[in-house]
């Protein structure tokens, strides 16, 4: 029997391996085998070149004892199930064994055990992304888990050095008390394997403390240099701060002497202040004016006598412009019972700024974001809540006078903003095909579909028909730059709300929103801008103007306001408010040209008014709607499950739901797959768009338009199909009809599958 070739001794926790003669059974005895330590695993193979495909046999020393029997020979057991009895070549060769035995045995405790503590606290298996975000947390906790690693390493050895060193000292204790005769020699024979096993186990403690020495050194200058780039940036931000209060200072001083350099002329040879003093109430006027934008019309009570000889119109239901009073659509009793809560959302923090300091100047709908920007609604279902006050046009619906209705449209047009006053969440970025339907004709009288009708740029075609004589449409393409410190949203495309009684068609777009506090801060959100609310049947027009938010501003922040005026520009009612609260309307009884605005030099109009009424107020938010995303009652049902609804439903959108559920990390693994599926299914309509273009000889001879100079990517929506808009010219998508007959059938065989 050939000896046992000494394996070659490697550090702590590495893979270990060599040649150890293993018991197999009486007739063969002991049989020389190649065992591998790797991993906590220790397997054997009947010769080196069986490593590659075949494997005699493994034992995880995690659930392992080990022990020895005499100077040669030890035993690993598993607790019954698998038993190795094995034979060293020598002492030495058996001692070197049990000490890697025992270093891979205690590792792969402390890892089951870190196995075991992470499952219990995240069970999805995908990185998380913590607070500070990014690789550089990551690194830092790969460091802090190896030098933890380290120590460990360094208790086992102790535990071993203190374990031989006694039996150093008790054989030198023996060899003391013997005297010089035959057992003398063995005893010194003794003590050199001792101390030798003494030796190799000291060996590999110093090597373990050198490599956690270097470990410690190599991150301690990384950290110092962090800690340095943390200071300067520091430095520089202090400066800048500093440098912009001084400016705001300035501006403050210049504006100020400026107000009292205008107001000095009115007081002159007048009673009250001082000479060259300007009173407070005046200083105050002057200061207001040179800050913001001045108003494009003033508002005045009318005379008295108006109020005497003109009396409100009333829709035809009799109920004053409102909406304090019961809505039809609150008479109808729900038949079904709609959820009134959803998951709370996780506390799950994120660093903001280290992801979106790389999408500066950047169209984000093609830029790949993790989930926890989001909130678990699709942009399909956040178009559906512009329906959260279907009212108005319940009521608009009623009227007799275009210009009475043009006020509830007008009303509607900015109700659609209260919603996102603290949603700072971004909806999920529908699929390309899907879709998802909001039907709520058995309760308040409407059904709803949306639909993804191109990925790139992301458009999504709307279409809403009330029984209540109503018709909304709309095709909304939504464009996003990051611009540093804010994030602009440009909504762009035309929304259609026609009138079946009255045939009144009425045209507007939506202002631009702007996300404040990207860097650093709470992000809060404003709306800016002017919408033209239009009636093209009778030419009647209302103008909105959307205050941008203003620190030096002194009037009501989210600030609206309007004038609904007739086709040959008569005034006849003001409308005012915030696009989070409330709109009040008001009937222009006459109007002058009043004083002049002393940025442009144009003179400003003076409407003398009735008394203001409320049109609309924004309904309350849920209890605790601050845990849950603050979604309104109408959002809490959005995503709510239903039966029935096509497979291309926003509902069933995989990744949409887990995030809801609050299982974060794999909805961001779904998400992945999902838009791996995208571009995918892409590519190959791109591939057969050209193949088909390639087999065409003549251009002229294709009689499929969609086809002819058609682009790369030739999708064509199920239930919208393109054409000319016949008000506005665009080219949009119209409701082509139908889904609902679709559903009805449970029809939904020509729904693409991308879920």
């Amino acid at each position: 029997m050939s000896e046992a070739k000494t394996p070659t001794p490697t550090p702590p926790g590495d893979t270990y391996k060599g040649w150890v003669f293993k018991w197999t059974n009486y007739i063969k005895g002991y049989q020389r085998r190649w065992f591998v330590l790797s991993n906590g695993l220790l397997s054997y193979y009947r010769t080196q070149a069986e490593m590659g495909h075949t494997c005699r046999g493994t034992i995880n020393l995690a659930t392992a004892t080990i022990t020895v029997d005499d100077a040669c020979n030890f035993v690993i057991s598993n607790g019954g199930a698998q038993t190795y009895h094995l034979k060293a070549s020598c002492e030495v060769e058996r001692q070197r064994w049990i000490t890697a035995l025992e270093l891979a045995k205690a590792k792969a405790v402390r890892m089951q055990a870190e196995s075991d503590d992470s499952g219990d606290d995240f069970p999805s298996s995908s990185p998380r992304i913590t607070q500070g975000g990014g690789s550089q947390n990551s690194e830092v906790q790969s460091a802090l888990r190896t030098l933890s690693n380290k120590v460990e390493d360094l208790s086992t050895c102790n535990d071993l050095i203190s374990k031989h060193g006694s039996a150093l000292q008790r054989s030198l204790a023996e060899l003391d008390g013997l005297r010089l005769t035959g057992e003398a020699g063995d005893k010194i024979r003794q003590v050199t394997e001792r101390a030798t096993l003494f030796r190799i186990t000291s060996n590999a403690m110093i090597n373990a403390c050198r490599d956690f020495l270097t470990l410690a050194q190599t991150h301690s200058k990384r950290w110092q240099k962090a800690l340095q780039a943390e200071r300067e940036q520091r430095v520089r931000l202090e400066e800048t701060l500093e440098q912009l209060a001084k400016q705001h200072n300035h501006l403050e001083r210049a504006f100020r002497g400026a107000a009292q350099a205008n107001a000095s002329p009115d007081n002159k040879g007048a009673a009250g202040p001082g000479k060259g003093e300007a009173s407070d109430e005046d200083d105050d006027n002057e200061f207001f004016d040179a800050m913001e934008e001045a108003p494009e019309f003033i508002t005045v009570p009318a005379d008295p006598q108006f109020h005497k000889s003109v009396s409100f119109p009333l829709p035809l239901n009799e109920e004053p412009l409102a909406m304090n009073q019961e809505s039809p659509s609150q008479e109808l009793v729900p038949l079904k019972k709609r959820r009134t809560r959803i998951p709370d959302k996780p506390n799950y923090s994120l660093n903001l700024w280290s992801i979106m300091k790389n999408c500066i100047g950047k169209e984000l709908s093609k830029i790949p974001m993790p989930v926890n920007f989001n909130e678990p609604i699709s942009m399909l279902q956040r178009l559906s809540e512009d329906l959260e006050y279907h009212e108005l046009l319940d009521k608009a619906a009623k009227c007799q006078n275009s210009l009475e209705q043009m006020c509830y449209v007008a009303a509607f047009a900015v109700s659609a903003y209260s919603t996102t006053v603290y949603r700072t969440g971004k909806p999920f970025n529908p699929l390309l095909g899907e879709t998802y339907e909001l039907d709520r004709k058995r309760e308040s009288g409407y059904r709803s579909l949306c639909e993804q009708v191109s990925h790139h740029p992301p458009a999504a075609a709307h279409h809403a028909i009330s029984d209540r004589g109503w018709t909304l449409r709309q095709e909304i393409t939504v464009a996003s730059k990051f611009r540093g410190k804010y994030l602009s949203i440009m909504p762009l495309g035309t929304i259609h709300a026609v009138f079946e009684k009255s045939n009144n068609h009425y045209t507007w777009k939506k202002v631009n929103t702007t996300v404040h506090n990207i860097i650093v801060g709470k992000l809060w959100i404003d709306q800016s801008g002017e919408i033209d609310v239009v009636n093209h049947t009778t030419g009647d027009r209302c103008h909105l103007k959307f205050a941008p938010y203003s620190y030096f501003s002194r009037d009501v922040a989210r600030k609206v306001t309007g004038v609904v005026m007739d086709k040959d520009g008569k005034a006849h009612y003001v409308l005012s408010g915030t696009w989070d609260e409330k709109m009040e309307f008001s009937k222009v009884m006459q109007s002058s040209r009043g004083g002049e605005n002393g940025t442009e030099g144009k003179q400003k109009t003076v409407y003398q008014t009735l008394k203001a009424r409320e049109l609309w107020r924004r309904n309350p938010l849920p209890d605790g709607a601050e845990t849950m995303y603050y979604f309104t009652a109408l959002a809490l049902t959005l995503n709510e499950p239903e039966e029935g609804v096509a497979p291309t439903d926003s509902r069933r959108r995989p990744d949409q739901r887990l995030m809801e559920e609050g299982r974060w990390d794999e909805a961001n693994a779904e998400k992945q797959r999902l838009e791996e599926k995208q571009r995918t299914a892409r590519r190959e309509r791109e591939r057969e768009a050209a193949s088909q273009r390639t087999s065409t000889v003549d251009e002229d001879s294709v009689t499929d338009p969609s086809l002819k100079g058609a682009p790369h990517d030739s999708y064509l929506a199920l239930w919208f199909e393109r054409c000319e808009d016949p008000i506005t010219g665009e080219e949009i998508h119209i409701y082509k009809g139908g889904y609902w007959e679709a559903k009805e059938r449970g029809s939904w065989e020509s729904c693409p599958n991308i879920f």
